[in-house]
């Protein structure tokens, strides 16, 4: 049963890959080479790479934990054999990440992400209680609003390392905090809305992207900005840096955003993961990336925005 649980996944990987005019076997090549590429660049660039590892992998390991995936998974193929599908999952999904760590001789780093990998595994995140989380971002959903419900925690993680790099005079691990809050609000642009969303507004496609910039500046701004005033003044040698942290952090999210609605209203495929991976390995490509993929995102809209 598990066994014909995987084929499955895999097939219908595979058919991914084909529709979107990739050989399946050369997509795999590309996202490895990407991915050790894009490893020894951060751990040649910062000493937090461990850190960014773990939290990479556990965003992915959290993905597959959701809880109706979970219960759609005890429903059809029991709870045990649940269980052994989730263990599995996380297993595949932290081995690479896992591996490299390894390499980079963080045994430590590399044990507690096993240990969160068979926790997670353990774990059904299901809840009897019904509450909805508040959010100061209702006025304009749709990725804030959402987002920021499912990655609450995420932020509350910034804040603390904020804290410890200002009592320990650790500038770098507060420029991580800064990192960890934009890098959060980057995965909100990685899933589209329902079209009837898009359709509701009233304008025309550059006007109606041009707004869903300015909205994403303000309220990343606004969670971005605590720990910007924090820093600055501790550490007012650095406050050009914190300038710059900002500029690259819109950037990046001006890219997601245009990048998701380029392939609207079909999810991010492989080519336009491809152009994040490249767009976070030489960040001057978004002189180039961002121009063309606000032109394609125009015409992908301009049949729901007339």
């Amino acid at each position: 049963m598990v066994k014909a649980y995987f084929g499955l996944q895999y097939q219908m990987l595979h058919r991914k890959f084909r529709d979107a005019q990739f050989n399946p076997w050369l997509a795999y090549l590309i996202i490895a080479i990407a991915f050790v590429g894009f490893s020894l660049l951060l751990f040649s660039k910062t000493t937090f790479a461990p850190y960014i590892y773990i939290l990479t992998a556990f965003a992915f390991i959290g993905n597959l934990s959701a809880s109706h995936r979970t219960e759609f998974l005890e429903i059809c193929y029991g709870k045990w054999q649940m269980q052994k599908i989730r263990m599995l999952e996380n297993l595949i999904c932290s081995i690479p990440f896992f591996t490299f760590l390894l390499y980079q001789q963080y045994y430590l780093a590399g044990g507690i992400l096993l240990l969160l990998t068979v926790i997670l595994a353990l774990i059904n995140f299901r809840t009897t209680l019904s509450f909805t989380i508040w959010t100061p971002f209702s006025k304009r959903p749709y990725e804030f609003s959402t987002g920021f419900r499912n990655t609450f925690y995420l932020f509350f993680a910034a804040y603390t390392l904020c804290l410890i790099a200002v009592t320990t005079q650790n500038f770098n691990l507060g420029a991580f905090a800064m990192f960890l809050v934009f890098a959060t609000t980057w995965t909100y642009y990685l899933k589209p809305e329902n079209e009837y969303y898009v359709w509701n507004f009233s304008q025309k496609p550059k006007a109606f992207l041009w707004g869903k910039f300015r909205t994403a500046m303000l309220y990343s701004a606004s969670l971005a900005m605590p720990l910007a005033i924090v820093l600055s003044i501790y550490f007012p040698e650095n406050i050009y840096l914190l300038l710059l942290f900002f500029a690259l952090g819109w950037a990046f999210l001006m890219f997601m955003m245009v990048n998701k609605y380029s392939a609207y209203p079909k999810e991010i495929n492989l080519f336009q993961g491809i152009l994040i991976v490249v767009s976070f390995w030489f960040p001057p490509m978004l002189v180039v990336l961002i121009p063309f993929l606000f032109s394609r995102s125009q015409n992908h809209l301009s049949s729901l925005l007339k």
